[in-house]
């Protein structure tokens, strides 16, 4: 850990590191910096986090989740990932050197709701994947529903609501997100 932390943080990053690699199916590098205020589950999927990655106070992260090095999740993120370890629909896929800024939603499923005569929540789920590709900045409160890539090198605005797959090095803003400019 950097030298630059007080002793109190690298304790309380101890214990969000044990509380978080505690489950099984749960693959957490030992340079990574845990809140022990975040929620993490893998359920029943696989739950891995890449060295020196950072999970801030009060993110929930639960199920079937990959983040990669050096990426940092912060506060009160909600990422949601679903299916067993070997499935690739609902895996939510966070790439290297992925900044995620504070109260994201990330969810690879949705509530199916076609039968108007049966309740909602009997109709199951409709699991996608949703990829984050290495270089990318979320904003804070940004949604990205299930089924979304986005693209390596990309920034999404703040607020913006990511419904279609974004491409490399774009800036996307909106409701629905639409690329507003290149980075290259």
């Amino acid at each position: 850990m950097p030298d630059k932390q007080t002793l109190g943080r690298r304790i309380s990053c101890k214990v969000g590191y044990w509380l978080a690699n505690r489950h099984r199916n749960a693959v957490i590098h030992r340079t990574c910096l845990i809140s022990p205020e975040a929620k993490i589950n893998p359920r029943e999927g696989r739950l891995e986090i890449g060295e020196e990655s950072t999970i801030a106070l009060g993110v929930l992260l639960q199920g079937n989740v990959t983040v990669g090095k050096h990426s940092s999740i912060q506060a009160y993120s909600n990422i949601v990932g679903y299916g067993l370890p070997d499935e690739q629909q609902g895996r939510v896929v966070i790439g290297d050197d992925v900044r995620i800024a504070s109260h994201a939603i990330i969810i690879a499923g949705n509530h199916r709701f076609d039968d108007p005569n049966r309740p909602i929540r009997e109709q199951g789920h409709e699991l996608l994947p949703i990829t984050i590709e290495n270089d990318v900045w979320i904003a804070g409160r940004v949604s990205i529903t299930a089924g979304v890539t986005i693209g390596r090198g990309s920034v999404i605005g703040g607020g913006s609501v990511v419904t279609r797959d974004i491409p490399p090095y774009s800036i996307a803003v909106g409701v629905p997100a639409k690329v507003v400019k290149s980075r290259k």
